[in-house]
């Protein structure tokens, strides 16, 4: 078998580590003082052995972590990825059952101890930041989309110890650090996809204090647990009245005994990933936090999360699809040369390239930006502070708010992007990559759901919007934050050009007072945004890479910078044309 590291074979993915991450300002923002290693000397608790005391041994056990990740990722999941999606999930009587192999690999991450990467270690995981969370989702996605899913719904923690009471957080997110527990989020219904304000399902409260929930929910990933660790289900149901909107939904812990799965979906791709319909019938749940803030402080804190998560998925598959594609393009001869040296397939593979890079930058600095803010509040609460004196730190507003817009742009950017290299990928396969002997089929099928679950690219463009707009006013902080990375490096004159165009298109559409219109315009604003952003990133990556990398990112960036124009360019002459002819309401 070939020996492949999902993290050392990544010379990108490497030099993001290497050069292009400020580690000391993850570390002090993770570490805050390095609390913890003082803890562990004070108290020698079993589950802070590992905290780190300098900024060289955080980083090394970083890297340790990820090398340790990306070998199984290479050398054991990619291996069993084919086998797993033509197998399957099995289904019969409520019960969900795994291929083997599936089970046995996870066991082995389990044994690895990278199980509980997304918890914290005070409750027994192995304490990452953000930025490490998504470099290591990167690698076992691009292993396997479906099991990256499988180790994001065991680490689905991450609520429970935001919002749950001291009791709450003690007995159960050990036990899914320790893989005794998988976890579930439970939003949508039949009828109510997008639209959760109007959702159904309905927890009434007993005169004994407990709740009891009845509804139905659909696409529920891992609501059936996972082999024998059954789930807990983070469910959002009606406490209000059926006019009472977001404002009556709460939060809910259910456990997976307490429902029905009914069925599973039969899905073009991702096909060891359990997405369950789930009948609650009198079940009894556990309020997370106060009631009537379930939609808009709980469950937006939780799709926040896996909006990030599935960004760092969708660019693992995108990073398995381009080299797929580049690699049977050096081996396809045609016309008495290998493929990659015809010239259409050159410029796709060179597209498809910076694609992936400039995804990994807008990845990156959306998990920094999480990073920033996060655990501040995390440790935070742990000292008693309220949430009120946490959000008085000017830090942590500024942060919040740019990981709020971040997100859903990396979330939008990033899947629709992965979508077009996996389609590359498999143009470049020609026919053969329409049959199931390639990978690349598999890769085709497992991306299309990147952008549609955890908030399609339609409801990303209108999370995106009203920060862009408002942000780049005179004294918005998209437009601090933009100016102030700018000052870091000499911007090229292609930089600066962009950056103008995209001042222009924010401000022709923020003179549009035709709300229909704003709503069709809105998509061109935030590509235009995401573009420019990610030119920024790349261009200053430039400066902070290796020596020897520093020609080759160059190149990239040239490029993508270039790109963009046309596309700001293409975008300011609809938004001014359409200004000119406007909709009617």
């Amino acid at each position: 078998m070939i020996s492949n590291n999902y993290f050392n074979d990544n010379d990108d993915l490497i030099d993001h580590f290497d050069s292009l991450t400020p580690w000391n300002e993850v570390v002090d923002q993770y570490e805050q003082g390095f609390e913890d290693f003082a803890e562990y000397q004070k108290s020698g608790k079993e589950e802070l052995a590992f905290a780190p005391g300098n900024y060289e041994d955080a980083i090394e056990f970083y890297r340790s972590t990820l090398e340790a990740g990306g070998d199984i990722a290479g050398n054991n999941i990619s291996q069993i990825a084919k086998q797993m999606d033509e197998e399957g999930l099995k289904y019969k009587d409520g019960q969900v059952g795994f291929p083997k192999v599936m089970l046995d690999v996870v066991e082995k991450i389990k044994s690895a101890g990278l199980l509980p990467y997304g918890i914290h270690r005070h409750y027994g995981g192995l304490g990452l930041p953000s930025v490490v969370q998504s470099m290591l989702s990167e690698c076992v996605s691009r292993g396997d989309g479906s099991l990256a899913i499988t180790l994001g719904c065991m680490n689905l923690a991450e609520t429970v110890e935001r919002f749950g009471t001291e009791e709450m957080i003690h007995e159960f997110v050990p036990k899914m650090a320790a893989g005794e527990l998988c976890g579930a989020m439970a939003l949508t219904e039949p009828n109510y996809g997008s639209d959760l304000p109007n959702l159904q399902t309905k927890a009434v409260k007993g005169e004994d204090g407990t709740w009891k929930i009845t509804g139905t929910k659909r696409f529920i990933t891992h609501a059936c647990g996972f082999g024998n660790a059954p789930s807990i289900i983070l469910t959002l149901a009606r406490t209000g009245t059926t006019t009472s909107g977001a404002r009556g939904l709460s939060f809910f812990l259910v456990h997976s005994k307490d429902v029905f799965v009914a069925s599973i979906e039969k899905k073009m791709g991702l096909h060891c990933s359990p997405t369950c319909e789930v009948v609650f019938e009198n079940s009894p749940g556990i309020l997370i936090g106060e009631e009537g803030k379930g939609l808009v402080k709980y469950s937006m804190a939780m799709m926040n999360q896996a909006r990030l998560n599935i960004a760092a998925q969708a660019m693992g598959i995108a990073t398995a699809a381009y080299f797929e594609g580049k690699k049977y393009a050096e081996e396809r001869v045609q016309f008495g040369k290998t493929i990659n040296n015809i010239t259409a397939v050159k410029k796709m593979l060179e597209r498809m390239e910076r694609e992936v890079a400039a995804m990994r930058c807008i990845l990156y600095e959306a998990s920094f930006a999480v990073d920033q803010y996060r655990w501040k509040e995390e440790r935070g609460k742990m000292k008693g502070l309220s949430e009120k004196d946490i959000k008085k730190d000017e830090s942590f507003k500024k942060w919040e708010k740019l990981a709020s817009l971040f997100t859903p742009l990396s979330k939008y950017y990033i899947t629709e992007m992965a979508n077009l290299v996996a389609y590359d990928a498999m143009q470049i396969h020609g026919g053969s990559g329409y049959t199931e002997d390639y990978d690349v089929a598999r890769l085709y099928r497992d991306v299309r759901i990147t952008n549609i679950y955890e908030g399609t690219t339609q409801l990303q463009t209108v999370a995106c919007i009203g920060g862009i707009v408002s942000g780049m006013t005179e004294t918005g902080i998209y437009r601090e934050y933009l100016k102030s990375e700018m000052a870091t490096f000499v911007s090229s004159q292609g930089l600066n050009d962009l950056f103008k165009q995209f001042e222009t298109v924010v401000t022709e559409y923020a003179e549009i007072d035709s709300t229909p219109l704003r709503e069709e315009l809105a998509f061109e604003v935030v590509e235009s945004a995401a573009r420019f952003h990610n030119s920024l990133l790349l261009e200053r990556s430039i400066g902070r890479s290796k020596v020897e990398r520093r020609n080759y990112r160059k190149s990239i960036t040239d490029a993508y910078i270039l790109d963009s124009s046309a596309i700001l360019a293409a975008n300011l002459t609809k938004i001014r044309g359409k200004k000119k002819t406007p909709v009617t309401a």
